[in-house]
């Protein structure tokens, strides 16, 4: 059976991406084909500019976990395509996939040839016998849902508009590490937590509402504290087992609680790290 591919880097895989699989899926029942999700391992730009460092929405692993859940997945090395042009590239995708037929994005591009137009993807297409159609956009009443929109969102603190464009919350992969030691000694130990994937976007700094999975509970109520530096140190108030050193937690940023502060003691420390208990154990 013959495929409908879409292509695309996917970052997120938010409610605008999963809007396109959904047209994906009805373009392949149509034509009788199986549909077919294209995408790179490296950000394109982060080939094409030596310089540039992506600040990312999902891991590469993420990415390919998620994008699964839609159909089958290729991830290609960018960097082996990025001279082909549009329709080197899709003859690639026809002679090794067996793809008869192309679904572009409403504003995606490809190609080293740059080309524009969609009439101009149609004749590329047509030079190596595939039909180039194109999606429609995600309409939403209030936002322009995007990877730069969520990314903008994250920068600002507005975890619950992230989460509503990406259609679950932004969640971040860590390994927990040694820090200083302040919360050991104050009764309210954190986990002081080292991104695994250092690419991705870190939430402005404050104190934010998560959820962690723990090796005691997959859904611990939690809050976490990022500096100015991106340092994430994440406290657990019910967990009482041995130390997470090594560990991987995954916290998942459900909302903004407050901004960062200076304290003049201790004492006014802890009394801050109590109401931020007492907020995060209150339902939203």
């Amino acid at each position: 059976m013959g495929k409908i591919a879409t292509i695309g880097f996917f970052d997120g895989v938010h409610k605008g991406h999963r809007y396109l699989f959904e047209q994906l899926h009805k373009a392949a029942d149509d034509r009788g084909l199986e549909p077919l999700i294209v995408t790179f391992r490296e950000h394109p730009r982060a080939v094409l500019q030596s310089d540039y460092i992506p600040q990312l929405l999902t891991s590469v692993e993420e990415r390919e976990i998620l994008l699964s859940r839609f159909g089958e997945v290729i991830m290609l090395p960018f960097a082996d395509f990025q001279s082909l042009t549009a329709a080197e590239f899709m003859t690639y995708l026809r002679d090794r996939y067996g793809v008869t037929a192309l679904l572009m994005g409403y504003d995606h591009r490809f190609g080293s040839d740059r080309l524009k137009h969609l009439q101009d993807y149609r004749r590329a297409g047509a030079q190596c016998g595939m039909e180039v159609l194109t999606a429609g956009e995600y309409i939403d009443s209030e936002w322009h849902v995007s990877s730069t929109e969520i990314r903008t969102a994250l920068e600002e603190g507005n975890i619950v508009l992230a989460n509503e464009l990406l259609g679950r919350p932004y969640a971040i992969l860590g390994e927990v590490v040694h820090g200083k030691g302040v919360g050991h000694t104050i009764g309210f130990p954190t986990a002081n937590i080292r991104p695994v994937t250092p690419e991705k976007i870190t939430p402005k700094s404050g104190v934010y509402v998560v959820r962690v999975n723990t090796p005691l509970n997959d859904d611990a109520a939690a809050f976490a504290n990022i500096d100015a530096n991106g340092l994430i140190e994440v406290h657990i108030p019910a967990y009482k087992g041995e130390d997470l050193y090594g560990a991987q937690l995954e916290i998942r940023f459900m909302r903004f609680l407050r901004e960062e502060k200076h304290f003049e003691s201790l004492e006014e420390l802890k009394t801050q790290i109590r109401e931020d208990i007492d907020n995060t154990l209150r339902p939203a």
